[in-house]
């Protein structure tokens, strides 16, 4: 009778396991899981880049310590937008060609279904961050510009987590939160910009390696 039910129980104890076990494969079957974390390292570096060249081009004062001064004539904005678009351009091809290198070694379509999801997701508070910033940029409010990026780039990243790794998720709070603290400081701004598209991408990418090998 002791062996009978010592049985019984490991035997549901394994059908647990195996209704766990099925229903991750049908939650991973169900999201984009071909993110590359090697793409978010390079975005991170190309963003550290952009960040450096932006502060030793538009602060007067270079001084790291104490609140900056920002000079913006029109040169000087168009200069600036310049380098936020090559610095744009350069980090979505990057992701976009080394998830296209995950995506192919995991056999999944880079622009399947769940893909489509996650960038409906992205783009409409990426979208609308930009037009807010465009706005804001128009009426000379310059300085709240970087805080208000990290903000809405988290939340894009917490709207798309549904249908991807949780490990957007994450990122995403985390940006927020470095956003919100960029807006108190708002003469940091540039500097909070760097660790949350450069550092966090970086330590995001490194992460994910590890974790998935992708």
């Amino acid at each position: 009778m002791y062996f009978e039910l010592q049985s019984n129980k490991m035997d549901q104890e394994k059908y647990i396991q195996d209704i766990k076990e099925i229903r991750e494969m049908m939650d991973r079957s169900g999201r984009f899981i071909s993110l590359s974390g090697i793409s978010g390292v390079v975005a991170g570096i190309i963003a550290l880049i952009s960040a450096f060249v932006a502060y030793h081009y538009i602060y007067l004062d270079t001084d790291y310590h104490s609140f900056k001064v920002v000079y913006l004539s029109p040169e000087t904005i168009q200069d600036i937008f310049l380098l936020a678009l090559v610095t744009l351009i350069l980090s979505i091809g990057s992701v976009i060609f080394l998830t296209h290198q995950t995506s192919k070694k995991k056999g999944q379509k880079l622009l399947n279904k769940h893909a489509k999801l996650v960038l409906v997701n992205l783009a409409i508070p990426l979208l609308t961050g930009g037009l807010v910033c465009i706005i804001l940029i128009l009426n000379g409010y310059m300085g709240v510009i970087a805080p208000l990026t990290l903000i809405f780039y988290g939340l894009a990243l917490v709207n798309a987590s549904k249908y991807t790794l949780d490990d957007i998720r994450s990122l995403g709070i985390v940006q927020i939160i470095l956003g919100l603290i960029g807006l108190y400081f708002i003469g940091y701004g540039l500097i909070f910009w760097a660790i949350g598209f450069g550092i966090l991408h970086i330590v995001y990418g490194v992460i994910m390696r590890l974790k998935y090998g992708s």
